[in-house]
């Protein structure tokens, strides 16, 4: 806790201010957005990157569902996993953000993922008119990005690299890393913020500093909590991974 707890303080002297509240955790997740991450690619901007002139697209309404699946059974322990993926009790988050299958009646191919930020929704298209639609986190950066963007890599369970300058800022936070493949820093796992998945979005020839990734507050699906990053509850990060390839587009409203 004592890292979480330093990474809080550090993130506050930076002014990164969720829009509505969070946990240390939640607010730990700004490394995610300008960290060396993807180390040996060069590091993301420290900055989000300002949206492509792109047309402001309008946020999509609710439609109709066309399906749910048994959450007890989707939400529960995830099997086959390097590090235990928890059962969790989905009932703490509104049923509108759970996963499920709705009418898509918009122009988006299939196999596009469409980040819908306004309304704290992901979907993917999964056919004509038909989409799996996920509930999300959206960060203070996460509403300071919008436009076209791809897929270039995906990581399962990956580490996390806090920012250089966080490091050096804060001692609490040096003594607690430990050596990565990528550098100093969480190792992939259960204590990683990053949790049990991450797809990094580029655009424009270069890193986005776009993540959309695990958490380890499910909970907090359906809320403006973490600073940086698309975060969604483990199980469902994992079941988009397993669809959205590299070179997946995805589109991110305004």
């Amino acid at each position: 806790m004592a890292l979480f707890h330093s990474m809080v303080a550090y993130m506050f002297h930076r002014r990164y201010f969720a829009l509505g509240g969070g946990s240390a955790l939640a607010l730990a997740l700004a490394g995610c957005a300008g960290s060396n991450d993807l180390m040996p690619e060069p590091a993301a901007p420290a900055e989000p990157a300002a949206a492509p002139s792109r047309p402001s697209v309008p946020a999509r309404p609710l439609t109709r569902t066309i399906e749910r699946p048994d959450y007890k059974s989707v939400y529960g322990e995830y099997p086959g996993e390097r590090f235990a993926i928890k059962a969790f009790d989905f009932e703490q988050v509104d049923s509108r953000y759970l996963r499920q299958t709705v009418e898509y009646p918009w122009a988006e191919p299939v196999g596009t993922v469409l980040i819908d930020p306004g309304a704290r929704h992901l979907y993917f298209v999964e056919g004509p008119r038909r989409a799996t639609r996920y509930g999300v986190g959206v960060g203070r950066e996460g509403f300071l990005w919008s436009g076209d963007a791809h897929i270039n890599m995906k990581r399962d369970w990956p580490d996390w690299i806090p920012p250089a300058e966080m490091v050096a800022r804060d001692p609490e936070i040096r003594a607690q890393l430990e050596k990565t493949p990528r550098g100093m820093g969480v190792p992939g796992g259960t204590r990683s913020p990053l949790g049990a998945r991450a797809m990094y979005l580029f655009g424009e020839g270069r890193d986005l500093g776009y993540r959309i990734h695990g958490t380890t507050e499910p909970e907090t699906i359906g809320t403006n909590v973490s600073s940086g990053c698309i975060r969604m509850v483990n199980q469902d990060i994992a079941h988009l991974y397993t669809r959205a390839r590299i070179g997946t587009h995805v589109v991110v409203l305004a």
